[in-house]
Protein backbone atom coordinates (compact mmCIF):
# COMPACT_ATOMS: atom_id res chain seq x y z
CA UNK A 1 0.00 0.00 0.00
CA UNK A 2 1.68 3.63 -0.66
CA UNK A 3 1.56 5.82 1.41
CA UNK A 4 1.35 9.78 0.21
CA UNK A 5 3.03 11.46 3.04
CA UNK A 6 5.92 14.04 3.06
CA UNK A 7 8.38 13.06 5.63
CA UNK A 8 10.71 16.17 5.65
CA UNK A 9 7.37 18.39 6.12
CA UNK A 10 6.73 20.63 8.94
CA UNK A 11 3.21 20.65 8.58
CA UNK A 12 1.06 18.45 10.43
CA UNK A 13 -0.31 14.90 9.20
CA UNK A 14 -3.24 15.10 7.55
CA UNK A 15 -6.20 13.50 9.14
CA UNK A 16 -5.83 10.47 6.64
CA UNK A 17 -2.26 10.15 7.06
CA UNK A 18 -2.79 10.19 10.32
CA UNK A 19 -4.92 7.41 9.90
CA UNK A 20 -2.54 5.14 8.53
CA UNK A 21 0.14 6.17 11.29
CA UNK A 22 -2.64 5.25 13.87
CA UNK A 23 -2.85 1.76 11.76
CA UNK A 24 0.84 1.05 11.69
CA UNK A 25 1.47 1.96 15.06
CA UNK A 26 -1.46 -0.22 16.19
CA UNK A 27 0.76 -3.21 14.49
CA UNK A 28 3.56 -2.28 16.02
CA UNK A 29 2.01 -2.25 19.31
CA UNK A 30 0.43 -5.61 18.99
CA UNK A 31 3.28 -7.68 18.06
CA UNK A 32 5.72 -5.97 20.51
CA UNK A 33 7.42 -7.85 23.05
CA UNK A 34 5.59 -8.78 25.77
CA UNK A 35 8.00 -7.40 28.45
CA UNK A 36 8.72 -4.13 26.84
CA UNK A 37 5.07 -3.51 26.73
CA UNK A 38 4.44 -4.84 30.27
CA UNK A 39 7.04 -2.30 31.16
CA UNK A 40 5.86 0.61 29.02
CA UNK A 41 2.65 0.24 30.83
CA UNK A 42 3.50 0.12 34.18
CA UNK A 43 5.13 3.28 33.59
CA UNK A 44 1.61 4.70 31.78
CA UNK A 45 -0.39 3.68 34.95
CA UNK A 46 1.83 5.59 37.26
CA UNK A 47 2.37 8.74 34.70
CA UNK A 48 -1.42 8.74 34.74
CA UNK A 49 -1.56 8.39 38.47
CA UNK A 50 0.89 11.20 38.98
CA UNK A 51 -1.66 13.13 37.25
CA UNK A 52 -4.62 12.04 39.51
CA UNK A 53 -2.48 13.06 42.16
CA UNK A 54 -1.74 16.37 40.64
CA UNK A 55 -5.21 17.27 39.94
CA UNK A 56 -6.48 16.12 43.81
CA UNK A 57 -3.30 18.56 45.44
CA UNK A 58 -4.27 21.47 42.69
CA UNK A 59 -8.89 20.76 43.55
CA UNK A 60 -7.73 20.23 47.13
CA UNK A 61 -6.25 24.33 47.29
CA UNK A 62 -9.69 25.54 45.38
CA UNK A 63 -8.84 25.50 41.87
CA UNK A 64 -11.29 25.34 38.86
CA UNK A 65 -12.41 22.19 37.15
CA UNK A 66 -10.49 24.39 34.54
CA UNK A 67 -7.13 24.67 36.11
CA UNK A 68 -7.51 20.77 37.96
CA UNK A 69 -8.12 19.35 34.19
CA UNK A 70 -5.04 21.50 33.03
CA UNK A 71 -2.80 19.54 35.76
CA UNK A 72 -4.81 16.46 35.05
CA UNK A 73 -3.14 16.76 31.34
CA UNK A 74 0.37 15.67 33.25
CA UNK A 75 -0.32 12.24 33.15
CA UNK A 76 -1.35 11.84 29.16
CA UNK A 77 1.71 14.56 28.28
CA UNK A 78 4.25 11.87 30.11
CA UNK A 79 2.99 9.10 28.18
CA UNK A 80 3.05 10.63 24.80
CA UNK A 81 5.78 12.28 25.19
CA UNK A 82 8.05 9.99 27.37
CA UNK A 83 6.73 7.17 25.50
CA UNK A 84 4.23 5.17 27.28
CA UNK A 85 1.56 2.30 27.25
CA UNK A 86 -1.30 2.95 27.79
CA UNK A 87 -4.68 1.21 28.18
CA UNK A 88 -7.37 3.77 26.89
CA UNK A 89 -5.08 4.95 24.01
CA UNK A 90 -4.35 1.49 22.91
CA UNK A 91 -7.89 1.12 21.95
CA UNK A 92 -7.03 2.50 18.75
CA UNK A 93 -5.19 -0.78 17.69
CA UNK A 94 -9.16 -1.64 16.81
CA UNK A 95 -8.08 0.19 13.42
CA UNK A 96 -5.44 -2.12 12.40
CA UNK A 97 -7.39 -4.87 13.72
CA UNK A 98 -10.81 -3.80 11.81
CA UNK A 99 -8.29 -3.93 8.40
CA UNK A 100 -7.38 -7.48 9.35
CA UNK A 101 -3.91 -6.39 9.78
CA UNK A 102 -3.50 -7.79 13.16
CA UNK A 103 -5.68 -10.95 14.80
CA UNK A 104 -8.23 -10.54 17.22
CA UNK A 105 -5.47 -12.60 19.66
CA UNK A 106 -3.31 -10.01 18.44
CA UNK A 107 -5.58 -7.32 19.93
CA UNK A 108 -6.78 -9.34 22.78
CA UNK A 109 -2.89 -9.96 23.93
CA UNK A 110 -2.03 -6.15 23.53
CA UNK A 111 -5.00 -5.02 25.78
CA UNK A 112 -4.60 -7.35 28.50
CA UNK A 113 -0.72 -6.74 29.12
CA UNK A 114 -1.05 -3.14 28.88
CA UNK A 115 -4.52 -3.46 31.65
CA UNK A 116 -2.22 -4.96 34.06
CA UNK A 117 0.94 -2.85 33.62
CA UNK A 118 -1.61 -0.02 33.62
CA UNK A 119 -3.48 -1.52 37.13
CA UNK A 120 0.65 -2.45 38.65
CA UNK A 121 1.65 1.18 37.62
CA UNK A 122 -1.15 2.67 39.26
CA UNK A 123 -1.23 0.40 42.51
CA UNK A 124 2.26 1.38 43.08
CA UNK A 125 1.87 5.36 42.77
CA UNK A 126 -1.25 4.75 45.49
CA UNK A 127 1.51 2.87 47.69
CA UNK A 128 4.30 5.40 47.27
CA UNK A 129 1.39 8.65 47.55
CA UNK A 130 0.39 7.11 50.97
CA UNK A 131 3.71 6.09 52.09
CA UNK A 132 4.66 9.99 51.40
CA UNK A 133 2.10 11.19 54.23
CA UNK A 134 0.95 13.64 51.74
CA UNK A 135 -1.15 16.77 52.91
CA UNK A 136 -4.22 15.97 55.63
CA UNK A 137 -6.16 18.15 52.89
CA UNK A 138 -5.05 16.47 50.04
CA UNK A 139 -6.43 12.99 51.66
CA UNK A 140 -9.48 14.54 52.56
CA UNK A 141 -10.19 15.53 49.03
CA UNK A 142 -9.15 12.08 47.63
CA UNK A 143 -11.00 10.63 49.88
CA UNK A 144 -14.32 12.39 48.73
CA UNK A 145 -13.28 12.24 44.62
CA UNK A 146 -13.10 8.93 45.41
CA UNK A 147 -16.30 7.94 47.10
CA UNK A 148 -17.90 9.76 44.49
CA UNK A 149 -16.88 8.12 41.82
CA UNK A 150 -17.89 4.55 44.05
CA UNK A 151 -21.44 6.03 44.21
CA UNK A 152 -22.40 6.55 40.34
CA UNK A 153 -25.27 4.57 39.02
CA UNK A 154 -24.46 1.73 36.14
CA UNK A 155 -25.68 4.04 33.59
CA UNK A 156 -23.97 7.30 34.44
CA UNK A 157 -20.56 5.31 35.01
CA UNK A 158 -20.47 3.56 31.68
CA UNK A 159 -21.73 6.77 29.36
CA UNK A 160 -19.15 9.04 31.12
CA UNK A 161 -16.67 6.16 30.26
CA UNK A 162 -17.57 6.01 26.78
CA UNK A 163 -17.49 10.08 26.42
CA UNK A 164 -13.91 10.00 28.67
CA UNK A 165 -12.15 7.64 26.01
CA UNK A 166 -13.65 9.18 23.06
CA UNK A 167 -11.86 12.81 24.09
CA UNK A 168 -8.43 10.68 25.65
CA UNK A 169 -8.37 8.59 21.72
CA UNK A 170 -8.86 12.00 20.27
CA UNK A 171 -6.38 13.48 21.98
CA UNK A 172 -3.98 10.68 21.13
CA UNK A 173 -5.54 11.38 17.59
CA UNK A 174 -4.39 14.82 17.50
CA UNK A 175 -1.56 14.29 18.71
CA UNK A 176 -0.09 11.36 16.23
CA UNK A 177 -0.61 14.37 13.68
CA UNK A 178 1.85 16.57 15.75
CA UNK A 179 5.77 16.64 14.17
CA UNK A 180 7.45 18.56 17.93
CA UNK A 181 7.05 17.92 21.22
CA UNK A 182 5.35 21.31 21.52
CA UNK A 183 2.18 19.86 19.15
CA UNK A 184 1.91 17.17 20.98
CA UNK A 185 1.37 18.77 24.40
CA UNK A 186 -0.76 21.23 22.90
CA UNK A 187 -3.07 18.63 21.31
CA UNK A 188 -3.42 16.86 24.58
CA UNK A 189 -4.27 20.21 26.51
CA UNK A 190 -7.94 20.50 25.43
CA UNK A 191 -9.55 17.30 25.03
CA UNK A 192 -7.99 15.78 28.47
CA UNK A 193 -8.73 19.01 30.20
CA UNK A 194 -12.90 19.32 28.37
CA UNK A 195 -13.03 15.59 30.14
CA UNK A 196 -12.18 16.44 33.49
CA UNK A 197 -13.83 19.73 33.37
CA UNK A 198 -17.07 17.75 32.21
CA UNK A 199 -16.44 14.79 34.64
CA UNK A 200 -15.82 12.12 32.51
CA UNK A 201 -14.75 8.72 33.69
CA UNK A 202 -10.98 6.88 33.08
CA UNK A 203 -10.86 3.61 33.89
CA UNK A 204 -7.05 3.85 34.74
CA UNK A 205 -6.87 6.78 36.70
CA UNK A 206 -9.50 5.16 38.72
CA UNK A 207 -7.11 2.55 39.57
CA UNK A 208 -5.42 5.38 41.50
CA UNK A 209 -8.21 7.51 42.43
CA UNK A 210 -10.64 4.33 44.28
CA UNK A 211 -7.44 2.19 45.63
CA UNK A 212 -6.22 4.98 46.96
CA UNK A 213 -9.47 6.33 48.44
CA UNK A 214 -9.93 2.55 49.86
CA UNK A 215 -6.65 3.11 51.95
CA UNK A 216 -7.69 6.39 53.24
CA UNK A 217 -10.39 5.05 54.59
CA UNK A 218 -9.30 2.27 56.18
CA UNK A 219 -7.93 -0.61 53.68
CA UNK A 220 -9.37 -3.65 53.79
CA UNK A 221 -12.19 -2.47 56.20
CA UNK A 222 -13.38 0.38 53.68
CA UNK A 223 -16.93 -0.38 52.31
CA UNK A 224 -16.09 1.46 49.11
CA UNK A 225 -14.55 -1.92 47.79
CA UNK A 226 -17.85 -2.80 46.36
CA UNK A 227 -18.51 0.81 45.00
CA UNK A 228 -15.03 0.57 43.37
CA UNK A 229 -15.06 -3.07 41.66
CA UNK A 230 -18.01 -1.77 40.01
CA UNK A 231 -17.08 1.50 38.88
CA UNK A 232 -13.66 -0.26 37.55
CA UNK A 233 -15.59 -2.66 35.54
CA UNK A 234 -18.41 -0.57 34.01
CA UNK A 235 -16.18 2.51 33.13
CA UNK A 236 -13.43 -0.26 31.61
CA UNK A 237 -16.17 -0.92 29.37
CA UNK A 238 -17.03 2.17 29.00
CA UNK A 239 -13.82 3.06 27.68
CA UNK A 240 -13.18 0.48 25.51
CA UNK A 241 -16.24 1.39 23.25
CA UNK A 242 -15.79 4.69 23.31
CA UNK A 243 -12.08 4.72 22.03
CA UNK A 244 -12.74 1.23 19.78
CA UNK A 245 -16.08 2.39 18.39
CA UNK A 246 -16.32 6.42 18.47
CA UNK A 247 -12.95 7.39 17.25
CA UNK A 248 -11.11 3.98 15.69
CA UNK A 249 -14.25 2.96 14.52
CA UNK A 250 -15.31 5.80 12.35
CA UNK A 251 -12.36 7.32 11.74
CA UNK A 252 -11.34 3.43 9.76
CA UNK A 253 -14.60 4.14 8.01
CA UNK A 254 -13.92 7.35 6.83
CA UNK A 255 -9.80 6.63 5.91
CA UNK A 256 -9.38 2.86 6.01
CA UNK A 257 -12.16 0.67 5.09
CA UNK A 258 -11.62 1.07 0.88
CA UNK A 259 -8.36 0.49 1.22
CA UNK A 260 -9.18 -3.09 3.19
CA UNK A 261 -11.33 -3.71 0.78
CA UNK A 262 -8.87 -3.01 -1.91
Amino acid sequence: MTRRIVENSTDAWSPQEIAHRVEDVGVSKARAHGLTVFVLAVLAGAFIAMGAIFFTAVMAEGASRLVGGLAFCLGLVLVVVAGAELFTGNNLIAMAWASKRIRTRELLRNWGIVYLGNIVGALGTVALVALSGIDTVVGEKALAIGEAKAELGIVSALVRGILCNAMVCLAVWLAMGGRSVTDKILAVLFPITAFVVLGFEHSIANWFFLPYAIVLDGGFTSDLWTGALHNLTVVTLGNVIGGSLLVAGIYWLAYLRQSDQA
